[in-house]
């Protein structure tokens, strides 16, 4: 299932614009690729990243993940509970499984990323 309030990179980030400030987490599609999670790492806050920077790693049984900023931005926020119970990112990758938020400066990256409609037909192809 994708959510039509987000833009997606073809790497299975999703962000969420509010404002001058995106929320970045993993797709469904992505937790059920990986399956069986068992770490994750994000940045610091106050780190600065610019699109397409790894700011992280997700793993699993059976493969480490770089995960990549969608945009560029400062990070104001990291999702500690997700860093301390990764499995939760199952059970609601979309709400609760949010991993960063990004204070970014301008929206000109935002239309570059995928739309609902384009990443569905990317996992669809993926199949």
């Amino acid at each position: 299932m994708v959510r039509s309030d987000r833009r997606y990179l073809e790497s299975h980030e999703w962000a969420k614009k509010d404002g001058n400030v995106v929320t970045v987490g993993i797709t469904a599609f992505a937790v059920e690729h990986l399956s069986d999670l068992t770490f994750l790492s994000l940045p610091s806050v106050g780190t600065t990243l610019k699109k397409g920077d790894r700011f992280g790693e997700i793993e699993s049984v059976k493969a480490v993940s770089e995960l990549f900023a969608p945009v560029g931005g400062k990070v104001t926020a990291i999702n500690q509970a997700l860093v301390d119970d990764i499995a939760s990112l199952t059970g609601d990758p979309w709400e609760k499984g949010w991993m960063l938020k990004l204070q970014v400066a301008s929206d000109a990256e935002w239309s570059t990323l995928l739309d609902g409609a384009a990443y569905e037909k990317k996992c669809a192809d993926e199949h």
